[in-house]
């Protein structure tokens, strides 16, 4: 069984009551079936104030929040449960965020959730390196082979690319959805996928026009928003472009989380412009890259909802266009 890790993947660590923003606030909590049983179970006064905070629903049971946060996040910026039970006690949700983990049956791919402030420093400031781990077994594969190893071979040769591109970022997010597009083909049955991407950038500015930043945004706003902080940036609207390097680390965070998910559908360029949308939409609203970036995490990625909402509309949006997208990114 082989593992891929990145290099910050085991720097995290939690800043607990130091944490500029918290994942015990905002967000009902998922409550895993055992640890649900469990509180369910618990003796004393801690064990009735967790029981009056359960809900079950049609999806399982949550924790819910009360005034916009955990009732059981102290004052003090620590969890009661935690404090009183230790971290085992936690549910899995609490215990493993914001630690991602995909499993593929004979390989599993480890990362961080760009939610969490800590994480997303890492994310877009530490030097990009995936290092691969061998554990003795092996799992059953769980997907098509041939598709796998397209994506694999493909999503090897972006970040080959995206590390070494000569290009501005934004010159290099257009090759990036062109070169998707050609492994979108190879996936259908045709040819196999070939990256130049001097001929890809000159065909990205054929088609690029003049984009229009103000309807991005407001689709964003039609989105479910979990916070009045994300309203507002909204509402502030585009600042000027201003690209960085953190705003290609974040493409390469988008690459390593989402590339492989398309071989459940086969369909990779609605993750492709998934991950140029979180791009643009970071370096519009301006600020601290990584403070808009994680933010943007949190009322996106971390709402599948929201996510499904902008898969669905790379295909269905005047405001996801590969030519509203190469626009922007060209002639922005």
């Amino acid at each position: 069984m082989e593992y891929f890790i990145p290099d910050y993947y085991d720097k995290f660590q939690c800043l607990a009551s130091n944490c500029p923003d918290s994942c015990c606030k905002e967000w009902e909590v998922d409550i895993d079936e055992e640890t649900a049983e469990y509180y369910r179970s618990l003796p004393g006064k801690l064990g009735d104030r967790i029981r009056k905070v359960l809900k079950d629903t049609s999806d399982g049971t949550l924790m819910t929040i009360k005034d916009g946060r955990c009732p059981m996040w102290r004052q003090d910026g620590l969890c009661e449960i935690q404090a009183q039970l230790g971290h085992g006690a936690l549910s899995k949700v609490c215990q493993e965020f914001p630690r991602l983990r995909h499993e593929y049956g004979d390989f599993t791919e480890l990362g961080l959730e760009l939610s969490c402030p800590e994480a997303a420093r890492l994310i877009l400031t530490e030097p990009y390196k995936m290092q691969t781990q061998s554990v003795p077994g092996h799992g059953e594969v769980e997907y098509d082979t041939q598709a796998m190893a397209t994506l694999r071979r493909s999503r090897e040769v972006l970040l080959a690319f995206l590390e070494r591109s000569a290009f501005s970022v934004p010159q290099t997010l257009a090759v990036m959805l062109l070169y998707a597009h050609a492994v979108q083909s190879e996936l259908d049955g045709g040819p196999k996928a070939q990256l130049s991407p001097e001929v890809c950038l000159a065909d990205a500015r054929s088609y690029a026009e003049d984009g229009d930043i103000a309807s991005v945004i407001d689709y964003f706003k039609e989105l479910e928003i979990l916070t009045a902080q994300w309203q507002s940036r909204l509402d502030a609207g585009a600042v000027s472009f201003a690209w960085s390097c953190q705003h290609l680390a974040l493409a390469k965070y988008g690459i390593c989380r989402y590339w492989f998910q398309a071989v459940s559908d086969y369909d990779l360029v609605c993750r492709a412009k998934f991950i140029i949308i979180s791009c643009i939409i970071v370096c519009a609203l301006g600020g601290n890259t990584v403070e808009t970036a994680q933010l943007f995490s949190k009322e996106i990625e971390n709402d599948p909802d929201n996510v499904e909402a902008i898969l669905d509309a790379a295909y269905t949006s005047s405001a996801f266009t590969d030519v509203q997208l190469l626009s922007l990114l060209l002639n922005s």
